[in-house]
């Protein structure tokens, strides 16, 4: 009896709160100008329009209600842009109202409220922003860890040829996320995840962990009675993830200062970021003082930036190709005549081969590999006439902006020849996909933009040329690819990309050092 009066009273309060909470909403909406919106319910708001994968259900929203709208998910008040004129709009000239990013129960958690991705911008921000790109990501960097890259790619066509020799299928999701990990980690912490580094290892599983919690809906981010109530067990699964994780970074780093304490910094092989975090930490005078859940945050961080992006954009492309032999054969014929069968190929090719280049771009076009860019705003704006309060999340839309038919010729068709010069219908190959041409935004623009656009560039191209250079390949079933998605922060191909690959007869020799 108690139970069943308590779950009553649960209820009416709920219901009470909420229709209190619709009260204030309604008439706070009628202090702005808010662009349009569908019909809402109580409580859950537009909750019921949106599907697992957010973004094509905002694209259908937009297609019905306009490329500006509002939204109510829940208790969180929502503004999205599908269109690249709206994006100009905003952050040309709001980018700085914008500069903020939604932060999440278990993003919370998780990261301490010291992660760097999710910081709000401020001086910790531009600090670690400042290190990573300038000490990890800089040209000099990149090049510095150009054999790092060189040998994972070697390591990825042997293990391929293996399977080819064997007429064996090869689970392409699973190796490129290897080689995107043991890049990350090396030049992370200077040790290879695939080499039975059991630390490693365990951190990689622990970020697909941390991504699965950070991508799945919890009703406590968006009704704010629920807030304290964990209907969905999430508080469970995301503290128990934080506690192993930070176990586990906790004794790397004490073996890491051990290490310092002993053979000196960098170990006689240059620093790595973990290395140039801990001496920002030891640093009494840096310009900014970190703690160890920073070093933590960032590591993470970093981690999960760096790894999914490249090789979900590797797949769909790869996936892409296979659906459309005609472009992989044209695609060949750049590389054959290009770089030869003499040897692999370089990262240096990439501004020799167009081709390549517009295929990359027209993957990044359809499958962006964060298919939604989301701020919150710190402060009221108007754009195009409509009030945007502060407190808003807003979505950008740059999977629907890259399938939009005002500004894609026969959006749906993958088609490079319009990242080509000369083309009829180019839009010219010089495209910018750094953020300041808004009709491609696959890695983000203004001050969120992806730190990381360079790295992944040239890892893209050259893993995407060595796999055409060197394999036919075909799936078990002789039809078309599936192109479906998998809903989360990230957008990769709802099944993994399973292969049967053959060697082509001219491939060239692979020499991986040992």
């Amino acid at each position: 009896m108690n139970e069943l009066l308590s779950i009553f009273l649960l209820v009416i309060g709920v219901i009470f709160f909420s229709s209190l909470f619709d009260f204030l909403s309604s008439k706070n909406k009628r202090n702005h100008h808010l662009p349009p919106s569908p019909p809402s319910l109580p409580i859950i708001g537009h909750l019921l329009y949106i599907g697992p994968l957010i973004h094509q259900s905002l694209h259908k929203l937009s297609t019905r209600y306009g490329p500006l709208i509002h939204l109510r998910l829940g208790s969180v008040s929502c503004i999205v842009m599908s269109t690249p004129d709206l994006a100009h709009d905003l952050f040309k000239t709001n980018d700085l109202a914008f500069s903020n990013r939604k932060v999440t129960l278990a993003i919370n958690h998780i990261t301490n409220g010291a992660g760097f991705a999710f910081a709000p911008y401020g001086p910790y921000w531009k600090f670690i922003k400042k290190l990573s790109t300038v000490e990890l990501l800089s040209n000099q960097n990149l090049n510095r860890f150009l054999p790092i890259r060189t040998r994972e790619i070697q390591e990825l066509v042997e293990i391929i040829m293996a399977k080819a020799k064997e007429k064996e299928s090869v689970n392409m999701t699973e190796e490129l996320l290897k080689v995107s990990n043991n890049v990350i980690c090396q030049m992370m912490m200077s040790v290879r995840c695939s080499e039975g580094n059991s630390e490693a290892n365990e951190i990689k599983n622990f970020i697909r962990k941390g991504t699965k919690i950070f991508e799945e809906f919890n009703v406590s981010d968006f009704i704010w009675v629920f807030k304290k109530i964990d209907l969905q067990g999430f508080k469970k699964r995301y503290e128990d993830i934080h506690q192993r994780q930070d176990a586990l970074l906790e004794k790397i780093i004490c073996d890491r200062e051990e290490l310092r304490r002993t053979k000196g910094k960098g170990n006689g092989n240059g620093n790595d970021f973990l290395d140039l975090l801990l001496d920002v930490f030891e640093d009494e005078n840096a310009e900014i003082k970190i703690t160890r859940n920073n070093i933590k945050a960032t590591i993470l961080d970093l981690f999960v930036a760096g790894t999914d992006t490249s090789a979900i954009t590797v797949e769909w492309t790869l996936a892409e190709l296979m659906n459309n032999p005609k472009v992989l054969e044209k695609a060949r014929q750049e590389i054959d005549t290009v770089v030869g069968n003499k040897r692999l190929v370089e990262e240096a090719d990439a501004p020799n081969l167009p081709y390549i280049q517009a295929i990359i771009k027209e993957s990044l076009r359809l499958h962006p590999p964060v298919p939604l860019l989301i701020r919150k705003s710190n402060e009221h704006v108007t754009v195009r006439g409509y009030d945007i309060p502060a407190g808003c999340i807003l979505y950008v839309n740059t999977w629907s902006i890259g399938r939009n038919p005002q500004y894609w010729e026969m959006p749906l068709v993958f088609n490079p020849n319009r990242f080509l010069e000369g083309e009829s219908n180019t839009l010219k190959g010089s495209l910018d996909i750094k953020g300041q041409n808004f009709t491609l935004l696959p890695f983000g623009t203004g001050r969120r933009r992806c730190s990381g656009i360079d790295l992944a560039m040239r890892q893209v191209h050259v893993v995407v040329a060595t796999l055409i250079q060197c394999f036919e390949w075909k799936v078990k079933d002789e039809h078309m690819l599936s192109m479906d998605e998998r809903g989360g922060i990230t957008a990769p191909r709802a099944v993994d990309l399973v292969c049967f690959p053959s060697l082509r007869p001219n491939a060239p020799p692979v020499f991986t050092s040992t």
